[in-house]
């Protein structure tokens, strides 16, 4: 998803983080309101469903606490993104065991109409959920970023600690395994 689009009389987050350092703490909620949903939606697209919450707040925690580090090269969101990815990696890394998996939002699905109609529903979203599941790891996030987030291939190079170019590669190779998975 870009950026949120505010209206005239809503600070930029530039403003924002200029207020919160000077000592608006609700300047930081506002922040905090704004990008939350955001990044709830892509730690869960990593696959950490049962610590969303966690980590979100934990995201938050950390951009706060180095907020004098965001050099404004990327948007506020894109670095939020990048705090968040690499929690979710550090927290893979200590438990290996964990799953991958991708959420499929009820919102997503068919309405459901009839009892058929909720089976292809649900036959669909087991293939998707599979299908970006085979994926390596930097193509499921590239994916995720860019399907459920809108995000630029260049933001998306910043949250995933690659080139512009190979963001592209990534996301046409993934769109390509999904495409041959879902065509099997």
């Amino acid at each position: 998803m870009p950026e949120p689009l505010l209206t005239p009389a809503e600070p930029g987050d530039g403003a924002l983080i200029a207020r919160w350092e000077a000592g608006d703490e609700r300047a930081a909620s506002q922040l905090v309101t704004r990008h939350a949903a955001a990044v709830s939606r892509f730690v869960a697209s990593l696959g950490a469903r049962q610590d969303v919450e966690e980590i979100v707040q934990d995201t938050f925690v950390r951009a706060f606490a180095s907020v004098e580090g965001f050099r404004a090269e990327s948007s506020f969101r894109t670095w939020l993104f990048t705090i968040a990815r690499n929690l979710v990696r550090d927290r893979a890394r200590s438990d290996r065991t964990r799953r991958v998996t991708v959420p499929i939002l009820e919102e997503h699905l068919a309405t459901e109409h009839d009892a058929l109609d909720r089976v292809v529903a649900d036959e669909t979203e087991d293939r998707m959920r599979s299908a970006v599941r085979e994926l390596s790891p930097t193509q499921r996030a590239v994916f995720m970023l860019r399907v459920t987030e809108g995000l630029s291939y260049r933001e998306i190079a910043t949250v995933v600690g690659t080139t512009e170019g190979a963001a592209r590669v990534h996301y046409h190779h993934a769109m390509r395994a999904i495409k041959e998975f879902l065509d099997d």
